[in-house]
């Protein structure tokens, strides 16, 4: 039974979580990053937004692999398809 906090699959899809990285990143001041946490807040208000984090996590990985989305860890870009624990996004610098 779906409560009304818990995100549907309309809105916790691939495309929706997508659009929150992009929008959340391209906010962040120059310098700053994202936290995942944000994303998942943004794609499902309330108290389930918990439940969205392996959707937020499976896009960035996506989005980091075609070159459109960088994944830090310690501050650090770090590989895509092998990370682990604490991670934060940005978007690619054009300088």
């Amino acid at each position: 039974m779906d409560t009304p906090d818990s995100p549907t699959p309309s809105t916790a899809d691939s495309a929706n979580v997508e659009q929150a990285i992009l929008q959340l990143a391209a906010a962040c001041p120059p310098g700053r990053t994202l936290a995942p946490m944000d994303v998942a807040q943004a794609v499902a208000p309330g108290e389930n937004w918990q439940h969205v984090l392996p959707e937020v996590r499976r896009v960035a990985v996506a989005m980091a692999q075609a070159g459109r989305l960088l994944i830090y860890r310690k501050g650090k870009v770090i590989d895509p398809a092998q990370f682990r624990g604490v991670y934060r996004l940005g978007l690619p610098r054009n300088d």
